[in-house]
């Protein structure tokens, strides 16, 4: 009998590392509500600066696709690495998550939701480690695509939540000494990037 405990997902700054993939400029016309996505993105990084989160971002192949849209601002980044593999995981990705004491979950946006965040996320939990897809972060070329792949995580027990969600449940008290800064990246709502298409 396989009993599987409900993943909670309780996230604490400490024990979290956020993980950016492949946000590029030659996928900018390619990927739908790309727009939607890099103005999230920005959200969670602003956020992991303020709340002292190490962050690892990966590129695909640079040279031919470019490099992170430069809406993005990768300031105080742990690990910027290019890489040909779909899965972030790569060794120096390993060798820096070693280097977090007591690293428990990742916090895993970027392109595609199909592709290299299901490699990446699949590779994360085979490796104990709790993940979370930030929905409105991550999107595909093709919706469908999208919305399989949150579908297939989520019944794997990765846990698919929201931008807004992650921020709120980090800082976990309004007396947190950050959380009025916190509260101003997520005054507007972030866009719902067609996520709300099947409702």
């Amino acid at each position: 009998l396989i009993f599987q405990m409900t993943t909670l997902g309780n996230l604490t700054p400490s024990s979290t590392v956020f993980f950016c993939c492949d946000m590029q400029e030659r996928f900018r016309p390619a990927i739908k509500y790309f727009g939607d996505i890099i103005s999230v993105g920005q959200r969670l990084l602003q956020g992991a600066r303020l709340l002292g989160i190490p962050v690892i971002v990966t590129e695909q192949y640079p040279k031919g696709l470019g490099s992170t849209v430069q809406e993005i601002d990768l300031t105080g980044a742990k690990l910027v690495l290019p890489k040909t593999k779909f899965s972030m995981v790569l060794p120096e990705v390993e060798a820096a998550l070693a280097e977090i004491p007591g690293v428990r979950s990742v916090v895993l946006f970027g392109v595609e939701t199909h592709v290299c965040i299901q490699q990446t996320a699949l590779e994360l939990i085979g490796r104990g480690l709790e993940v979370h897809i930030v929905a409105d972060a991550t999107s595909s070329r093709s919706m469908m695509d999208r919305m399989f792949a949150l579908e297939r995580l989520a019944r794997t027990g990765i846990i698919v939540t929201t931008s807004e969600a992650i921020l709120l449940q980090l800082v976990a008290d309004k007396e947190h000494p950050k959380f009025k800064e916190i509260q101003n990246l997520i005054k507007a709502s972030a866009p719902e990037s067609g996520l709300l298409s099947k409702v």
